[in-house]
């Protein structure tokens, strides 16, 4: 365990690196695209401080953030639907995720806009919902389509954020901006189970 923690700081910290190198927006596509099927490290580690160091292009990188994300999500449907056995099913054991895959499949198509809204936009792990997506054939142009949604809510968010407050605001993105999504999802699912009921 203590192992995997050390090589996880590892990757944390390399990634975090390349928010200085002169590439850093096509490191930040490619780390949003991987993040959105197999890697472990949210492209926010790279947004905040690109944005900190370059605070008017925050828009650009938000962007560029939402584009890789989408285009990896993409990517995460078609191992769920094509290699669900060799590729998608050791992703989601390493995610500790390999059982939930028969608990809610029976229900995911019912349930599978809002799942890829709730999983984009906190912290629940993106690539998981991507993968199941494929794997119960969820209609590709809903999975785009709530995608774009929700990442791009996030990445733009966290971008005006630190655009809006600088440096003072980065502790409350770390800390409590997946908490408050959270909660705002719920609320939003909240209403329309309501207004369903009604």
């Amino acid at each position: 365990m203590r192992r995997f923690q050390e090589m996880l700081r590892g990757l944390y910290d390399w990634t975090l690196s390349l928010a200085a190198h002169r590439h850093a927006m096509w490191a930040l596509f490619i780390v949003a695209f991987v993040e959105s099927s197999f890697f472990p490290i949210p492209p926010d580690v790279l947004i905040i401080p690109m944005v900190l160091a370059a605070p008017r292009r925050w828009w650009q990188i938000a962007a560029v953030a939402t584009a890789g994300s989408v285009l990896g999500g993409i990517f995460g449907y078609w191992i769920g639907a094509v290699m669900m056995d060799s590729i998608g099913q050791p992703i989601l054991a390493f995610y500790g995720k390999e059982g939930a895959f028969a608990d809610i499949s029976a229900r995911f198509n019912e349930w599978g806009g809002w799942a890829v809204l709730i999983a984009g936009v906190t912290p629940f792990p993106y690539k998981v919902i991507t993968i199941f997506s494929g794997a119960v054939s969820l209609p590709l142009p809903l999975f785009i389509a709530v995608s774009i949604f929700a990442r791009a809510l996030r990445f733009f968010l966290v971008g005006w954020l630190l655009w809006r407050f600088g440096a003072p605001i980065r502790e409350f993105i770390e800390r409590r901006l997946g908490l408050l999504f959270t909660l705002f999802v719920a609320a939003l699912i909240g209403g329309f189970v309501l207004l369903r009921y009604l």
